[in-house]
């Protein structure tokens, strides 16, 4: 054992009755790793009670976001702690971790987890021996060599960012009222979205909609003073809706002032001042990034197999390819598309494959305790749908498409029937209720990004540092309530 390691609890060469003969760790408590460990604790409900078996899941934070509805938590629709789900509320009979897992040894079935606890030198770590292992831990940005970007780009990947991207297009507008340098104005009023996928486009679509719904109470903004502008590398948009409802969002956007550049990067945004390939700079206070996503840094530092874009090896069954005892699936995972006629073709990293890809590794993976056959994962695209803001959307469900009003009620419906536990359900379907019958919350609460400032000056001290929104270094807050 390395100096500083915690040893923890192990199940092997004990006597029979005192720990548990497998140990089962997830890493990961998103979409698969939460539903996984959900659905292996109702199949091994007596194997857990009577100690024969035990759940680990190691996750950085005590909730699963369900992202499909950050935009509407951004834009005031939705409460953000109805958004998450709290782990140890629906993981009752699972060891819940807080923490990072930095390295994973295969081989001698150990996992190095990092937890609040540790110290900068690594002391206090913990080492996790298991018997099978779920590897689940999702995705975080890709980003790119842009200059500036590290310090002046927002994320749009969790209930964090979401939260701080909202209270600071607000802010932006409190900006842009109080000032009477127009350069300043203009900069506060100019918000600048580089990536036209899901993320980005539904993200910017929200919040469009909630600042041109704000600036009636400001008396010296009008709608047609904000500018959004959607940047996108490639030469149309949300391509999981198809060409022609792709074409449509963009009318519909573009027929809102909203600025939609096709085919143009994001060069530089140093300085404040967006520069893109086309030549047009625009000095900006909102650069927010969705250009992508790329494979847990987890993954580099395992002993498994993995693709050419860091993706973990895996076959139809979800088992890791050519390794026993470990299983992956999601945004992290390789999986083979056994639904198309293209060899070689892999599963879409998307929610609606993850949420599927869950039932069946749990599935193989008691059946694999059991000594019983696996099966492998099997599912044909069923469509997408996406939002554009209020009462507008596109959608493309098993070939038909839809526009506006009826494709926005589908996203709605679906998004509902999928977002986990009755609770959160009937939570989020209040919500929606209630925001019909009145007006928007124009609220910000920027101030909760950094509450002892106040305190701390009042003490003598200094305030908290200014960071960007949604800056994935600042942790020192916490997350979102989500105790209900």
């Amino acid at each position: 054992m390395r100096h500083g390691m915690v040893m923890a609890p192990d199940s092997r060469g004990t006597s029979p009755g005192t720990r548990p003969s497998v140990r089962i760790l997830v890493v990961g408590g998103g979409y698969v790793g939460m539903y996984t460990a959900l659905r292996l604790q109702r199949k091994l409900r007596e194997r857990l009670k009577s100690g024969e078996a035990e759940i680990v899941v190691v996750t950085p934070e005590p909730y699963m976001t369900y992202q499909p509805f950050l935009p509407e938590a951004a834009a005031g629709s939705i409460s953000p702690r109805h958004v998450v789900v709290p782990l140890r509320r629906v993981l009752k009979n699972c060891t819940i971790v807080i923490g990072e897992a930095e390295r994973i040894d295969h081989a001698k079935r150990t996992a190095t987890v990092t937890t609040p606890a540790t110290g900068e030198d690594g002391t206090g770590a913990l080492e996790i021996p298991y018997d099978e292992l779920v590897l689940a831990p999702g995705s975080v940005s890709r980003t790119l060599p842009v200059p500036g970007l590290a310090d002046f780009g927002i994320g749009f990947k969790t209930v964090e960012e979401a939260i701080g991207l909202r209270n600071h297009v607000i802010e932006q507008m409190d900006i842009a009222s109080a000032t009477r340098d127009p350069a300043i104005r203009d900069a506060a009023l100019t918000f600048v979205f580089v990536g036209g996928g899901y993320a980005g486009v539904e993200a910017l679509a929200e919040l469009e909609d909630m600042a041109r719904y704000t600036s009636r109470y400001y008396h010296n903004i009008k709608p047609t003073d904000l500018r959004w502008i959607l940047v996108e590398a490639t030469g149309r948009i949300l391509p999981e809706v198809g060409d022609t409802m792709g074409k449509y969002a963009v009318r519909e956007l573009r027929g809102r002032n909203i600025d939609v550049r096709l085919d143009t990067r994001l060069d530089s945004c140093e300085g404040r001042v967006a520069v893109l390939s086309d030549g047009s700079r625009f000095p900006t206070r909102t650069l927010v990034w969705t250009a992508g996503v790329k494979p847990a840094p987890v993954l580099a530092a395992t002993d498994l197999p993995l693709t050419g874009r860091g993706r973990i090896r895996c076959t139809a069954a979800l088992r890791v390819d050519g390794v026993e005892h470990a299983w992956a699936a999601g945004d992290a995972a390789a999986v083979p598309d056994l639904t198309s006629s293209e060899p070689g073709t892999e599963t879409a990293p998307n929610a609606q494959h993850a949420v599927r890809q869950a039932k069946v590794l749990a599935h193989n993976v008691v059946a694999a305790l059991a000594g019983r056959p696996t099966e492998d994962y099997r599912h044909s695209y069923a469509g997408s749908v996406a939002s554009l803001g209020l009462h507008k959307g596109v959608a493309h469900v098993y070939g038909r498409k839809l526009k506006g009003y009826p494709a926005w009620l589908m996203h709605r419906v679906y998004h509902l029937s999928r977002v986990p536990t009755f609770n959160r359900k009937a939570r989020v379907l209040a919500e929606w209720t209630l925001a019909g019958l009145f007006k928007r919350e124009i609220v910000s609460l920027g101030s909760l990004e950094h509450p002892r400032a106040e305190f701390a000056l009042a003490a003598g001290g200094h305030a908290q540092p200014q960071q960007p929104p949604g800056d994935p270094r600042r942790k020192e807050d916490g997350p979102p309530d989500a105790s209900d």
